[in-house]
């Protein structure tokens, strides 16, 4: 699964999925442009891709800023030249109920880093991926499918849209050859119940694994990086507008 001479930009790149998919597709020879918000993290990971022959751009950058996104698109054509593939991977979560004071908070967040943030870098990135026929990866979620655990509405709507708007691009853009598809994770080992500062991560990650599996596992984040490779490579010529689960069995609970 060759990635040689492909240009790549994977947003939340600095841990988790992005981090794995970003070393995943410098070992396959891709030109990674690296992005999140953590520019250390952002330095580590580089390191790591570096090892393996291209050195990656590094994008230090807020998605939810309208003009840190523009400099995303921006620098990498300028450095580069060309995109050929976009992993919109980049997001969080936040727990908050339907009756919670917080909730209007929440979910303006989650649905500006989500989706908002997503469907901007795509409209940015889409005339560049036309020219060279390329493909989108979008981070979609089980929740997007259904709902394993209360207090999660608004970051289940958020990757809804996401599943929507995967298949909304993929009708939009299937006239100019280019491909876009969505990877929806179930439980997976990644920081992002930490960055929304739940205090019981680890007792709420063994729910998960044994009432919201089948396999009685959480994946691991090269498990999905896996997923998004397969998808934005020539093996998937003949997928669009499909979202990929991979949940260790969660829809059977």
């Amino acid at each position: 699964m060759s990635f040689t001479g492909k240009v790549v930009i994977v947003t939340g790149a600095a841990s988790g999925i992005g981090a794995s998919t970003a070393k995943a597709l410098a070992r396959e020879g891709a030109k990674v442009v690296l992005v999140d918000k953590d520019a250390d993290k952002l330095q580590e990971v580089a390191k790591e891709c570096e090892h393996h022959g291209n050195k990656p751009l590094i994008i230090t950058a807020d998605i939810i800023k309208d003009e840190d996104v523009r400099t995303i698109v921006k620098n990498t054509i300028n450095n580069f030249g060309q995109l050929d593939i976009l992993v919109n991977n980049a997001g969080a979560t936040r727990y908050s109920s339907i009756l919670d004071e917080n909730l209007m908070e929440h979910f303006d967040l989650l649905i500006n880093t989500n989706l908002r943030s997503m469907v901007y870098l795509t409209h940015l990135a889409a005339p560049y991926l036309i020219k060279t026929k390329g493909n989108i990866v979008n981070l979609a979620s089980i929740v997007a499918l259904r709902v394993l655990l209360e207090s999660l509405s608004a970051y289940a709507i958020s990757k809804a849209g996401v599943a929507h708007f995967t298949r909304c691009v993929a009708l939009d853009l299937a006239p100019y050859g280019v491909r876009v598809n969505a990877v929806a994770p179930g439980g997976t080992k990644t920081n992002i119940l930490e960055n929304a500062g739940l205090s019981n991560v680890e007792a709420t990650m063994e729910v998960w694994r044994t009432k919201h599996t089948v396999l009685k596992k959480l994946s691991e984040p090269e498990e999905i990086a896996d997923v998004i490779m397969f998808l934005a490579s020539d093996k998937a010529k003949s997928v669009t507008g499909s979202t990929y689960v991979c949940d260790n069995g969660g829809l059977l609970t």
